[in-house]
C-alpha cells in the first residue's frame, strides 16, 4: 500500500472490488473465489480461538477510531464522492460504529447469544446444562454470502464481524457503487492478521446478475440480505432449499416525546440529540426517524420543539454538512417544501423551516398526527399527539414494519411505554439521540444477530 502526504494510497488487489471499474466477472471467478475462501477457512480460521478472534476485532476497531489511521482517512477522503456522504457525516457514522465494537462487548454479545462465551471454540455447559448432564457446541456456516444495501455501511461492516465471530467464510457482495467502506474494513483486518482476512472477498456488481448470484448461491450455506421486501423475495426465490436465508427487510422508525420531557430546563439538549438522529447517516437508515412526535400541553409546544429541531440542525449543517444528493433527491425535497409552504400559509397548524439555498434539511410541524413518510436527507417531520394511543394509532399503517422508537420521557413512563410499543410490533426502543447507534448486540428485527447463524450440536453425557 502507498501513500504519502497528499493521501495518494494504491490499495493492493487482494480482493475483487480492488479490480479495476468495468473488470470483467464471470460465474467462473465467482465458483473460485468461493472454493478458495473455504479453504481458507479451514485452514486459518476454523480452528482459531474465539479469545484470538475477538483481540483482533477490538484492535482492528481501535484503529478505526484514531484520526491518523489510514483507513480511516482513505474513508473520509474518498466517501464524499463515492458514497454522497460529507467528511463530518462519515467521521461521526464510523465512531459511532467502531465505538460500538470492543472485547467486552463481543464476549458480552456471546455471552448474550450462544449462552457461553466459548460456546465457538468446543463443547461447553452453562450452570443449568451441567445440572442435566449436557453440554452443547455452536457451529457457523462454512460460507455465508452477504448481499448488501447501498444506503448506509452498518449492516455490511456488522455482517463481517459476526461472520468471523463464527468461523465462516464469507463473501460480501456490495450494491453497485457501495463497496467502500466494506473493502477498507477488509483491508485493515488484512493488516491486522492476513490470515484472517483471507477468508473474506468483497465484490461489487448489480443487482439482479443470474450468472454472478447463482455461482454464488450455490457454493453458500447461509446467505444474508438487507434491501427492498421485494429484493429479499426475490433472492430467497433464487435459492437452493438447503441455503438458510437471513433477510433484512424495510423498516421506518420515528420519535416520541412525552410532555414531562418537555418540562424540564433541558429541552433545549433534546432537541441536540434529536437533530443527531435526524443527521446521523442523512437519515438513510431504518432506524432514522420520519417523524418526532410530541405531546401536546407541554411546557414546551409541538411547535416550539420543532423551532429548537430547526435550529440545531443549521448548526449542525455547519460542522457536519449534508453533502450533495441526488437530482431526484433534491426535487422531492424542493416539491415537499413547496408544498408546506403553500400549505404554512392557509393553515396555521403547518409551520416549516428550511436551510437557505439549499435543501440541506427542513423541518415540518403539522398538529395532524397520522404518520408521514419523509424525503430523508434531513427532512423531519415534527407532529403533536394527545398521548401515545394518538401516536399509535396515527402511524397505524406501520403495523409491523417499525424499527426503532426514540423515546424521551420520565423514567417511571418508561417501562409502560416500552411494552405498549412492545405489543403494536416495535422491535427496539431507546433514549432520543441514539436511534442510528445500536449496541453491538441489538436484535436486528428482533431476532438475535448471532444465534440465527449457528447450527447447535447437543451432548448429552453419561450421569
Amino acid at each position: 500500500m502507498l501513500l504519502d502526504d497528499g493521501m495518494n494510497i494504491e490499495l493492493p488487489n487482494y480482493f475483487l472490488a480492488d479490480l479495476p471499474p468495468g473488470a470483467p466477472l464471470t460465474g467462473k471467478l465467482i465458483t473460485e473465489a468461493c472454493q478458495t475462501l473455504k479453504r481458507n477457512r479451514e485452514q486459518y480460521l476454523q480452528r482459531r480461538a474465539t479469545g484470538q478472534i475477538i483481540r483482533v476485532l477490538a484492535e482492528v476497531a481501535r484503529d478505526w477510531q484514531e484520526p491518523e489511521n489510514v483507513f480511516r482517512r482513505l474513508a473520509l477522503k474518498l466517501g464524499p464522492q463515492e458514497l454522497g456522504f460529507s467528511e463530518g457525516t462519515l467521521a461521526r457514522g464510523l465512531d459511532d460504529f467502531f465505538a460500538a465494537i470492543t472485547a467486552e462487548s463481543l464476549e458480552h454479545l456471546l455471552v448474550q447469544e450462544l449462552g457461553h462465551p466459548k460456546r465457538l471454540d468446543g463443547p461447553v455447559a452453562t450452570r443449568e446444562e451441567k445440572l442435566g448432564a449436557r453440554a452443547a457446541l455452536a457451529i457457523g456456516p462454512e460460507l455465508q454470502a452477504h448481499i448488501t444495501a447501498g444506503n448506509i455501511p452498518n449492516a455490511a461492516l456488522t455482517s463481517m464481524v459476526l461472520g468471523l465471530l463464527t468461523r465462516s467464510a464469507q463473501f460480501v457482495k456490495c450494491a453497485s457503487g457501495a463497496s467502500l467502506l466494506p473493502r477498507l474494513f477488509a483491508h485493515s483486518l488484512y493488516q491486522a492478521d492476513a490470515k484472517l482476512s483471507a477468508c473474506l472477498e468483497v465484490a461489487e456488481w448489480p443487482g439482479g446478475s443470474e450468472v454472478l448470484e447463482g455461482a454464488l448461491f450455490a457454493e453458500a450455506d447461509c446467505v444474508t440480505a438487507t434491501g427492498t421486501d421485494e429484493t429479499l423475495a426475490a433472492i430467497r426465490a433464487k435459492l437452493p432449499p438447503r441455503v438458510r436465508f437471513l433477510g433484512y427487510g424495510h423498516r421506518v422508525s420515528f420519535g416520541y416525546i412525552t410532555q414531562e420531557a418537555l418540562s424540564g430546563h433541558d429541552v433545549p439538549e433534546l432537541a441536540a440529540r434529536a437533530a443527531r438522529d435526524v443527521t446521523a447517516w442523512n437519515q438513510l437508515g431504518c432506524l432514522s426517524p420520519h417523524v418526532f412526535y410530541v405531546e401536546r400541553d407541554g411546557h414546551v409546544s409541538g411547535e416550539r420543539f420543532a423551532a429548537m429541531l430547526a435550529e440545531e440542525l443549521e448548526r449542525l449543517e455547519r460542522r457536519e454538512p449534508r453533502g450533495e444528493v441526488s437530482t431526484e433527491a433534491a426535487a422531492a425535497i424542493a416539491n415537499s417544501r413547496a408544498m408546506y409552504a403553500v400549505r404554512a400559509a392557509h393553515i396555521p397548524d403547518t409551520k416549516h423551516w428550511c436551510s437557505e439555498g439549499s435543501t440541506a434539511w427542513t423541518v415540518v410541524f403539522e398538529s395532524d398526527p397520522r404518520f408521514q413518510v419523509s424525503c430523508l436527507n434531513r427532512f423531519i417531520y415534527v407532529k403533536e399527539a394527545g398521548g401515545l394511543n394518538d401516536v399509535i394509532n396515527g402511524a397505524d399503517m406501520l403495523h409491523g414494519q417499525v424499527s426503532t422508537v426514540g423515546v424521551a420521557a420520565a423514567a417511571h413512563q418508561m417501562p409502560g411505554i416500552v411494552e405498549r410499543l412492545a405489543r403494536w410490533g416495535v422491535t427496539r426502543v431507546c433514549p432520543i439521540g441514539r436511534m442510528q447507534s445500536p449496541p453491538l448486540a441489538w436484535r436486528h428485527d428482533g431476532r438475535p444477530p448471532l444465534a440465527d447463524l449457528v447450527r447447535w450440536v447437543d451432548w448429552e453425557q453419561a450421569e
